[in-house]
C-alpha cells in the first residue's frame, strides 16, 4: 500500500473525553495530516476496538491511512491500513505473515542495528526516536540526530522522525533525509489544531 507519512499524528486520548478527542482527530485530518496511529496503552481491548472503530470513520472520510498501535488483532478487526509494532511486540515477520502483504507495518527502531533488522524482517516504515523527552506514557529513551541520519543512510524505506517534535523544535531535522515527522502533543495539545498542522505543513515543504 502506497501512502505518505510527511506528517504522522499519533493519537493520545489522556484526559480527553471521547468526543473531545474524535473531534481533535477529524480537526487533524481536515487540516492535512497525512497518516494516523491510534495509540491506546491504558485502554482494555474491548475500549480500544471501540475507539478503532469511531477513528477508522473519521479516517476514511479524509482517505487517510490508520495504523493501530500495538495490536494486530484490532487492526484486522477494523480493517486497518496497518500497525506500528515496538521492540517488545510481536516480529515483523510474523506480523506479516498474519497480516499479509498489502498492510503496511511500521517499527519502532532507536539504533542502526535495530533498524537494519526490521527492513530484513519486512517493515514498510521507520519510527525513530525519541528525539526529545516527550510527555505521553510511552517510556523515553533518547536517539541523537547522528543516529537518526545514520539511520536515515543505511535503509531503503521510509523513515519518520519521533518524540517531542513540534513546530518550535523541529528545525533541529534541518537537512535530514527523513520522509516526515511524527507528532503527538503538537497537534493533540495545541490550542488551534488547524494552525499548528498548517505550520507543520510549512515546515515539511520547505524541508522537501
Amino acid at each position: 500500500m502506497k501512502f505518505d507519512c510527511s506528517l504522522y499524528l499519533v493519537t493520545d486520548s489522556t484526559g480527553l473525553e471521547e468526543k473531545e478527542f474524535l473531534n481533535k482527530i477529524e480537526e487533524a485530518c481536515k487540516a492535512g495530516v497525512t497518516l494516523v496511529q491510534l495509540r491506546e496503552k491504558d485502554k482494555s481491548g474491548r475500549e480500544y476496538l471501540s475507539l478503532a472503530f469511531k477513528v477508522k470513520e473519521i479516517t476514511d472520510k479524509y482517505n487517510i491511512p490508520l495504523i493501530i498501535d500495538d495490536r494486530i488483532d484490532i487492526a484486522m478487526v477494523v480493517d486497518a491500513a496497518g500497525v506500528h509494532l515496538g521492540q517488545s511486540d510481536i516480529n515483523i515477520k510474523y506480523a506479516r505473515k498474519i497480516l499479509g502483504k498489502d498492510k503496511i507495518i511500521g517499527a519502532t527502531t532507536k539504533t542502526v542495528n535495530q533498524a537494519k533488522a526490521a527492513v530484513e524482517e519486512g517493515a514498510d516504515y521507520l519510527g525513530v526516536g525519541a528525539i526529545y523527552p516527550t510527555t505521553t506514557k510511552v517510556k523515553t529513551v533518547i536517539t541523537d540526530i547522528k543516529t537518526l541520519n545514520e539511520i536515515c543512510h543505511t535503509v531503503d524505506i521510509p523513515v519518520v522522525a519521533i518524540g517531542g517534535l513540534n513546530e518550535e523544535n523541529c528545525n533541529i531535522l534541518n537537512g535530514s533525509k527523513i520522509s516526515g515527522i511524527a507528532v503527538v502533543s503538537a497537534i493533540m495539545k495545541a490550542k488551534d489544531i488547524k494552525k499548528a498542522v498548517e505550520n507543520l505543513i510549512s515546515w515539511i515543504s520547505s524541508e522537501k
